[in-house]
């Protein structure tokens, strides 16, 4: 299976060293679920693009410390892109960031959450199943990152997955897109030293919270299933 990376930010310089960058992550989720997918990166800050979108089983974007209402010139670009693959129903797994461009590029709505940072392991109730949703799960534990959030979907969408802090923590448009807020390819590790990166901006009882819930097991390896499935189906 081929799949292109649209890359979205890179992780924090003084952070590389250590957890590596965003595409490496992607790598090494999927090659836990299947060791011959072909990975190929588009840095789309730069304006990278693939000369042919059909070239690609499905797409996939990174998270980003930018925001989708951010007025940027690469953000309208990737907005646009986004509007072409939903028009020619090719296979797009938003991330994130990726979660929320989905939503703005196709009549939805993103804003900054008055319920403030969501950090650490995020637990959200599977509320429906598709049949590419296997091994099925009543649950879906990630790790998370965010303070911006979807709260009204595109035309065309279903709530898959949600909690109380994140209504549309999950959902589908049409049978070509799937959209997940949380971060299936960051570790414990990373999300820790990303926590204490943001102690300037995030509240500390916030933090501690976050950091305790690193505790529970994630289900990354299972949403990466979830995420070749949907662009296998």
């Amino acid at each position: 299976m081929k799949i292109a990376l649209l890359q979205c930010d890179s992780v924090l310089d003084n952070l590389q060293g250590k957890h590596g960058n965003y595409p490496a992550m992607f790598e090494e989720l999927f090659k836990q679920v299947d060791d011959s997918i072909e990975l190929h990166i588009f840095n789309v800050i730069e304006g990278e693009y693939p000369d042919d979108i059909h070239a690609f089983d499905g797409y996939v974007t990174t998270g980003s410390r930018h925001g989708a209402e951010d007025d940027l010139p690469w953000i309208k670009d990737l907005i646009s892109f986004v509007n072409i693959l939903y028009r020619e129903n090719i296979k797009l797994v938003g991330i994130c960031f990726g979660h929320q461009i989905i939503a703005k590029a196709l009549g939805g709505q993103v804003v900054t959450s008055d319920k403030g940072w969501g950090v650490g392991v995020s637990v959200n109730i599977v509320a429906k199943q598709r049949k590419w949703m296997q091994p099925a799960k009543a649950e879906m534990k990630l790790l998370v990152s965010h303070q911006d959030q979807v709260i009204k979907l595109p035309k065309n969408s279903e709530v898959l997955a949600a909690s109380d802090f994140c209504p549309k923590y999950m959902y589908s448009v049409g049978e070509c897109f799937l959209s997940v807020q949380g971060h299936p390819e960051f570790s414990k590790s990373y999300s820790t030293d990303l926590m204490e990166s943001r102690r300037d901006r995030i509240p500390h009882e916030v933090i501690e919270t976050g950091l305790a819930s690193l505790e529970q097991y994630l289900d990354a390896v299972v949403m990466a299933k979830w995420m070749l499935n949907f662009i296998n189906s």
